[in-house]
């Protein structure tokens, strides 16, 4: 470890692992009905629990013996009461340690080292690449995309506590810190509703208002400061984009009403971050000239914000030509006198407008299709053979559709919907501007026609084409998808229509590669590759019709959907792959663990900015392909994904993660607004599945499959072949190969077998368990004997200790959920339908809250 490492760590252990014991002993003092004895019970607890998996006990031996040996109650209502309140008294802590964390950020991370904004400057100017950056910069941008996918969302007045203790800690106000726990104390965790996707959206614009409007800001004057030169004028290096509200796919609870809902309250937020910013401008630029300029715009921001149904014609470019007003003002006569004031406003506005973040429309192909057929016969273009025809001529058919009869729109709601949802984006663009909804992503994109019938959509909807403005973006996800997806493009390249409609788009094409069903579908190394060498033909095709294609990476928290050193992932890809854009999905505990403060936002924004830039200018050639190195990967891919396939078609797989985890209790936690599965069957299938409870009952369980199986049996085939020496190579000559690996370890340090050792044996999951376990060993020791090291993540020491304080801080939760689901089994197995098991079945899905919010880190 380096000096510079050390030192961050020794810095970690006092201002997080220190404190969070001192902190922690304060809530023993907490002046609320038994919560002493809770917390002296608790660590005692966790003791049990750690002496009982290391004798190799069953969750339910460890509590039991924990109640008979350390506790006078015996009746189960008592107990069961003192397991919730260890849940409740858990879950704070893992608040607190959170708290700790951001507090700690600035002073754990060298906010001007490598990969920041800072080192990036002396890199131009040491290297005189100064000419470089600026072409680099000319369309160059960061996208990211708030989604609000299920894998952790504090209720808001939890997220306001977080953020005022993480201030309270860092000012060491131990007062204001026991206050703010006596808060947390009282306030509810829990949901006991589901949250509308109204209800999500909500939840991230307190993100966008308290996080990203400041970070973004202070990148954009960065740029501006140090690079004026290099910048395109009016150009956003930062720009955010927006599902909650837009995304429909197999969310029955999202409709076109909700999606202008949504984009209203973007508006509405964006414009208040403004009129308070003006409101603090107006108590220094008290000058003439400037005063009625400010007071104006204050009006006008007041009049969209607060005066009920009244939305007013302002715009980004009329609050930017105030603002370059008032610039000219402050220079010319009052000595540029707060001018860095009007400068860090007028950035704010070019990033955001009045849209704040982009709201992105996406839907399922196969709606698409089944609303076409219903109108067979109907819509006068639609013939009633339509679904008989081949792709070619129903292609043909939709490029050439009219506005649709607005009486045919009576029917399904479905079909209805779809319908509105393309119409209402024209009305977002009114309010909002053009940036405010502009994007269409295709899920499960399969063919060419799927794009075609989106673009039919519009033109169904009352879209000229001339006018549309909306790009079409096809995703692709599983492996097969992924194989065939350059096919497609190339089709669709080749397609007059669509080849007109891009040449609108000044060529750009978006396409969107997701992780999460990748690796659900084929495995960890098979879903990475995949997209790897999708992206390597998909940049060739594109280059080779003169397209400027745009990656859109749909990604997870976990590694096993995308997550981990993403901006690893971003440095490594060479030339071969468009780099134009970076755009991703930030999504679950990746929204507050990496921008969950706006020191981490900014610091890992600039990680991703250094990230793109430094791919592009400092990789002075295209990437020579070594077709040996490329082989590896490639037969490493293979053998993971036949070991992969023979698990997931292992007859008993579904059963085994059904029983095992809390997955059929997943929907019941309410921290998101869609269904576990798609489809209205009851019995859960690998298909109907989605990739997100997949992936977190897996973490769950402790087990974390899709984030490491296959790895240890490709690399043991290839050394069994001699060719270890060749991987060893690969992995410290690829920055790509290597970021893989580092990712599958995280995945495999919150892994934890004893959990679930009680299941070794079992009749009918015993062997399933087996060959999981057997399989990360496997993988564990080849990637120590790749890597040289002794343990697990032993090169990114902070994040290793964070991670392993945080799981001892979830052990008593993991224990009790596993002790809970085996109550409900027996009862289920002796037919006892006892009101206890319903709060067994309630104990369970708490546990699931508390476990779920502490796996911040897992990005």
């Amino acid at each position: 470890m380096s000096n510079t490492s050390s030192a961050a760590l020794e810095r970690f252990r006092n201002l997080v692992g220190v404190k969070f014991q001192l902190y922690n002993s304060l809530f023993t003092s907490l002046p609320f009905h038994r919560i002493e004895k809770t917390g002296i019970l608790l660590s005692l607890f966790l003791s049990v629990c750690e002496d009982g998996f290391k004798k190799k006990q069953s969750p339910k031996q460890i509590i039991e013996d924990f109640f008979n040996k350390h506790t006078s109650s015996l009746k189960e209502e008592d107990r069961l009461d003192l397991l919730f309140r260890f849940v409740q008294y858990a879950e704070r802590q893992v608040v607190l340690f959170d708290a700790l964390e951001d507090a700690a950020f600035r002073e754990v991370n060298d906010m001007n080292g490598v990969g920041t904004l800072k080192h990036l400057e002396s890199e131009v100017v040491q290297e005189k690449l100064q000419d470089k950056l600026a072409q680099k910069l000319k369309d160059f941008n960061v996208l990211l995309v708030l989604t609000a996918h299920p894998t952790q969302f504090y209720p808001g007045p939890v997220l306001g506590i977080i953020n005022d203790l993480s201030k309270a800690l860092a000012e060491n106000n131990a007062s204001q810190v026991n206050v703010l726990l006596q808060q947390l104390g009282k306030t509810p965790f829990f949901k006991h509703q589901k949250p509308t996707p109204y209800d999500e959206a909500v939840s991230l614009i307190w993100y966008l208002e308290n996080v990203f409007y400041a970070a973004a800001g202070r990148i954009a004057s960065f740029f501006k400061n140090h690079f004026a030169d290099s910048l395109p004028n009016g150009h956003s290096v930062i720009r955010m984009g927006f599902w909650p509200g837009g995304d429909r796919d197999g969310n029955p609870f999202v409709n076109a009403a909700t999606t202008l809902q949504v984009a209203e309250a973007l508006r509405g937020a964006i414009i208040k971050c403004y009129y308070l910013e003006i409101r603090r401008l107006k108590r220094r630029l008290t000058f003439e000239g400037v005063d009625v300029l400010l007071a104006d715009l204050e009006k006008k921001l007041y009049n969209n914000i607060f005066v009920p149904g009244q939305i007013t014609d302002i715009t980004q470019n009329e609050i930017l030509k105030t603002l370059s007003e008032i610039r000219d003002i402050l220079i010319y006569k009052h000595n540029s006198l707060f001018l860095y004031l009007v400068n860090n406003l007028k950035n704010k506005v070019e990033i955001f407008g009045l849209h704040f973040a982009s709201l992105d429309v996406r839907q399922e192909s196969s709606v698409h299709g089944s609303v076409f057929e219903s109108f067979m016969g109907k819509v006068k273009e639609i013939p009633q053979n339509y679904s008989s025809l081949n792709e070619d001529e129903k292609i043909k058919i939709l490029s050439n559709l009219q506005p649709i009869d607005p009486s045919l729109l009576t029917g399904d709601e479905i079909q209805k919907d779809t319908i509105e949802s393309v119409q209402v984006v024209k009305q977002i663009q009114k309010y909002n501007g053009v940036q405010g909804c502009n994007r269409y992503i295709i899920s499960q994109c399969n063919s060419a026609l799927n794009a075609m019938e989106v673009y039919g959509l519009f033109l169904l909807g009352g879209w000229k084409k001339e006018e549309l403005n909306i790009d079409i973006v096809p995703l692709f996800e599983t492996i097969d998808d992924l194989k065939g997806a350059a096919s497609i493009m190339r089709k669709l390249y080749n397609n007059e229509e669509y080849k007109q409609h891009l040449k609108r788009r000044n060529n750009n094409q978006v396409i969107m590669v997701g992780f999460s069903d990748g690796t659900k579908d084929g495995g960890y190394l098979m879903a990475n590759w995949s997209i790897y060498k999708a992206k390597e033909e998909l940049t060739a095709i594109s280059k080779e019709y003169g397209i400027d294609v745009v990656f859109f990476d749909g990604r997870g928290g976990p590694p096993a959907r995308g997550g981990g050193k993403t901006h690893k992932f971003y440095a490594s890809l060479g030339r071969n792959i468009s780099s134009k854009e970076i755009q991703l999905t930030i999504q679950g505990q990746t929204v507050s663990s990496n921008f969950g403060t706006i020191d981490s936002a900014q610091f890992n924004l600039e990680q991703l900015v250094h990230a793109g830039i430094s791919n592009g200018i400092f990789a002075t050639k295209e990437i020579e392909r070594d077709e040996n190195k490329e082989r590896i990967v490639q037969q490493l891919a293979d053998i993971s994904f036949d070991s992969y396939n023979q698990l997931k078609n292992h007859p008993d797989f579904v059963d085994y993660l059904v029983h095992a985890s809390p997955l059929r209790f997943y929907s019941e936690t309410n921290i998101g607004s869609r269904p576990a599965k798609r489809g209205g069957s009851s019995k859960f299938s690998l298909k109907s599945l989605r990739a997100i409870p997949f992936v977190g009952a897996w973490s769950q369980l402790k087990q974390n499959v899709p984030g490491y199986f296959g790895v240890g049996t490709a690399l043991q085939k290839l050394d069994q072949e001699g060719m270890l020496p060749a991987i060893k190579k690969l992995y410290n000559e690829s920055l790509f190969f290597k970021t893989l690996l580092d990712n599958c370890e995280m995945a495999m340090i919150k892994s934890f077998f004893p959990l679930t050792a009680h299941l070794a044996d079992h009749p009918k999951f015993g062997e399933i368990w087996q060959i999981i376990y057997k399989e990360y060993e496997l993988t564990k020791q080849y990637i120590l004997r790749l890597s040289g090291k002794t343990e697990l993540m032993d090169d990114y020491p902070i994040e290793q200790q964070s991670i392993q304080m945080r799981e001892r801080i979830v052990l008593p939760l993991l224990t009790i959920q596993q002790y809970s689901m085996i109550r409900v089994r027996e009862m289920e197995e002796a037919l006892i339908n006892a009101p206890v098991k319903g709060t067994y079945e309630k104990l369970v899905m708490r546990c699931s809250f508390g476990i779920i919010n502490a796996g911040r880190n897992s990005a």
